[in-house]
């Protein structure tokens, strides 16, 4: 790993499409190099136990599933770093990754440094993830059979995930700071006639309710025209009001949409720099699955050992 070495893969970051992009580069025998943070594992950690990732007939704990990925990554010949990746410097060949003072070089980049979910930013939502407050209905809805609970937001993906989780929950009740929605119409008119979904406007949540019980118990509401406080019973609490793309590292270096993802070409995950990969959440708007990432850092691995034979 040292400075003068120039390697022929650094992966950047360490969730599921990374680490599935080490195992496919490992066995390609190309050497990589992952830089994966100090919080290696992905939003997965964020997660207790995963019921939906194929291979497990039983919940499998999401630390104990990154382990093994990272041991089999491991196995084939890959490197980590745990530090942060703090510059890339893409201007010419090799790149150039930093790490604090030290200087990687290498002839590919693979980005998959993820997305982190939006939080309210309230000490008592921080205190209970993964103890009823959730970001991934996906992830966690089947967790709450028959249980009441309450989403957060006003866009489309308030309404799927309203809709998603009254296929387990008894009743959803959509959480919403006014009146109007974000989501488009027809989105808003489906969730209204789901039987099992109800509305609260003009509503923001104050303080998540639990911490002693070790599970949420239910919410303080502020109405947003009154000011007044009330509580709201419910056994969960899922936000729905956007994630937020890690592309610090790539701003201004790669192309990014609107929404600050960054841009592949259609069915690859080539950007807009010749040599350079993304893969994960960084680049999905659309599925944010750790299933989906993996998919992307195996794409993102097989295109790069044919861009290194090519030359």
């Amino acid at each position: 790993m040292e400075s003068t070495k120039i390697h022929k893969v650094i992966i950047i970051g360490g969730g599921p499409a990374g680490l599935t992009a080490a195992i496919y580069a490992g066995r390609a025998e190309m050497q990589p190099l992952v830089i994966e943070g100090f919080e290696p594992g992905g939003q997965l950690m964020i997660t207790t136990k995963i019921e939906n990732f194929p291979g497990f007939a039983e919940p499998v704990d999401a630390r104990e599933l990154m382990g093994n990925m990272r041991k089999q990554a491991e196995s084939y010949g890959t490197s980590f770093i745990s530090e942060n990746a703090t510059e890339l410097d893409l201007s010419k060949q090799p790149y150039v990754v930093k790490v604090g003072e030290k200087e990687f070089q290498t002839k590919t980049i693979i980005i998959a440094t993820g997305a982190k979910a939006r939080w309210m930013g309230l000490e008592s939502e921080q205190k209970m993830i993964g103890r009823g407050v959730s970001a991934c209905a996906t992830c966690d809805g089947p967790f709450f059979k028959d249980k009441e609970v309450i989403v957060v937001g006003g866009g489309d993906s308030a309404m799927e995930e309203a809709n998603f989780l009254s296929k387990f929950a008894s009743k959803v009740t959509v959480i919403h700071r006014r009146e109007e929605f974000r989501a488009s119409k027809v989105m808003v008119e489906r969730t209204r006639e789901n039987p099992k979904v109800e509305f609260l406007f003009n509503s923001v949540v104050e303080e998540v309710l639990g911490e002693s019980e070790g599970k949420v118990t239910g919410v303080k509401l502020k109405d947003t025209k009154t000011s007044e406080i009330t509580e709201f019973k419910c056994d969960g609490m899922f936000l729905a009001i956007g994630r937020i793309p890690n592309i610090e590292l790539v701003k201004d270096k790669l192309k990014t949409d609107e929404n600050n993802y960054i841009v592949t070409e259609t069915d690859s995950s080539k950007t807009s720099v010749e040599g350079v990969f993304a893969a994960g959440d960084v680049q999905d708007y659309t599925f944010r699955q750790a299933i989906t990432s993996a998919g992307s850092g195996c794409m993102a691995a097989i295109e790069v050992e044919r861009f290194l034979n090519e030359r």
